[in-house]
């Protein structure tokens, strides 16, 4: 039971302290945003000569390495985008007449920029681990992108839960595309489908043919799409969970801006 239940631990507690980190600065006073993201940036390079050196490395401890290091390229992507270094053409507020498909344009011109860093991060860790055995970054990388894709998608069409204690002030703009709606007809699938990829993986890392490398690879990766499908039920159950990060947020309420109506919608992430 420990070869799946510690890869497992790990993936939610590198989720859970990740994802605190990212939110403590990103709502650090603006000043010190340049410093943060010059840290990153060679955090984030250190992470992608991780993803070489282990590619070839078929093992458990590769599995981890590779996992951990695509968590931190993730991370920088979100720093860059939430600390306002890499969002869009058009980083404004909506005008309040759009609906549509001229809405979400003027969402997805809010951050087009982030969208291309995405796909070139994933590029390079592709082309970091092409032809290796170990392509745990890989996989990581592509899951948290693809559940980041659907969990946007979801906020354009709806959701209860908006979170937007989560957006820095310097976001506050990103309110207009929000609104809160009990369902939407994405919603089904995603949970349906991020449901399923974790069964699947899950599957795959229980498997009695599965050598040992291969069942660490799978719980993380398994535990991840867990916690991402979790994320979407978070945006519709009426639970407080944002709770579970309160210790990262600043002692404030969000910004007035943030206070929207029950009509169209848009991203946070």
């Amino acid at each position: 039971m420990g070869a799946y239940a510690a890869p497992a631990l790990y993936a939610v507690l590198l989720w859970w302290s990740a994802t605190g980190l990212v939110l403590v600065l990103q709502h650090l006073p603006r000043r010190t945003h340049p410093r943060s993201m010059v840290a990153a940036s060679a955090v984030l390079a250190g992470a992608l000569w991780a993803i070489g050196a282990v590619a070839d490395d078929d093992t458990e401890t590769g599995a981890y390495i590779g996992f951990t290091a695509a968590v931190v390229v993730w991370g920088w992507q979100e720093m860059s985008y939430y600390m306002g270094f890499v969002s869009g053409p058009k980083p404004m507020a909506c005008a309040p007449n759009l609906r549509g498909l001229d809405r979400f344009f003027a969402a997805l011109a809010t951050s087009l920029w982030h969208d291309f860093a995405i796909l070139l991060g994933g590029l390079a860790i592709l082309c970091l681990t092409w032809g290796e055995g170990n392509r745990v970054a890989l996989w990581t990388y592509a899951l948290l992108a693809l559940m980041n894709a659907s969990a946007r998608l979801n906020l354009f069409l709806g959701v209860r839960n908006l979170h937007a204690e989560f957006l820095p002030s310097h976001l506050g703009y990103l309110a207009c595309y929000l609104s809160r709606r009990p369902m939407n007809p994405l919603f089904p699938v995603s949970v349906t489908l991020g449901t399923a990829g974790t069964v699947l993986l899950a599957r795959g890392a229980l498997s009695a043919e599965a050598a040992p490398q291969a069942v660490t690879g799978l719980s993380l990766l398994a535990a991840l799409a867990a916690l991402a499908t979790l994320e979407h039920w978070f945006l519709m159950l009426p639970l407080p969970s944002a709770a579970l990060w309160n210790w990262s947020l600043p002692g404030r309420t969000a910004p007035a801006s943030a206070e929207v109506q029950d009509t169209a919608a848009v991203p946070r992430e």
